[in-house]
């Protein structure tokens, strides 16, 4: 049983396994508003990128999401630019580019998705002091920066999409 003073007797209440259960139970949650709201995590890594770093093109666009959500995205894009989310414009820079923006009503609607984001945060932490929500964040963003050094030097941990884990503990992955 863990008591927080000595650490735990199981390995599935190590800091490592309690974050990954803690990630997917927010990523349950916030689906869950983003579902309410006709989208789905590339429909938001898109306006954020758009709102975050300007315009960008079609494809560099789709990328930016699909590699941020694991996702493809040229059906979101889709959505978007059908909802007047997000504005395309064919400029002739280099040959012939179709440059993305997003519009007012497309920063409406990611500021709704913060206004989710946040209340799901306010839920998750209720329990906390307004002190020891302050120092899990900064715990939390070098914890973020350390695994993004690491994910950089190492080969990923699973192959590209179509693959599955098989076998229960054993890391074996097979081809779907």
């Amino acid at each position: 049983m863990y008591d927080g003073r000595t650490g735990s007797t199981s390995p599935f209440e190590q800091t490592v396994y309690l974050l990954s259960t803690a990630g997917r139970a927010v990523d349950r949650l916030l689906a869950d508003r983003l579902d309410a709201r006709g989208m789905g995590p590339a429909h938001q890594a898109m306006l954020s990128a758009l709102a975050q770093l300007g315009p960008h093109g079609r494809r560099d666009l789709t990328e930016h999401a699909a590699a941020a959500t694991g996702t493809d995205s040229a059906q979101a894009l889709d959505d978007l630019l059908s909802a007047g989310l997000v504005h395309s414009m064919v400029v002739q820079i280099g040959g012939r580019q179709e440059v993305l923006t997003i519009t007012p009503a497309g920063q409406a609607a990611l500021d709704v998705l913060h206004d989710d984001a946040s209340a799901v945060q306010g839920d998750l932490l209720a329990s906390l002091t307004k002190g020891q929500r302050a120092e899990l964040n900064s715990l939390l963003r070098r914890v973020c920066t350390a695994a993004a050094r690491g994910a950089g030097r190492r080969a990923p941990s699973r192959p590209g999409p179509g693959w599955v884990l098989t076998g229960g503990q054993r890391r074996r992955w097979v081809a779907e």
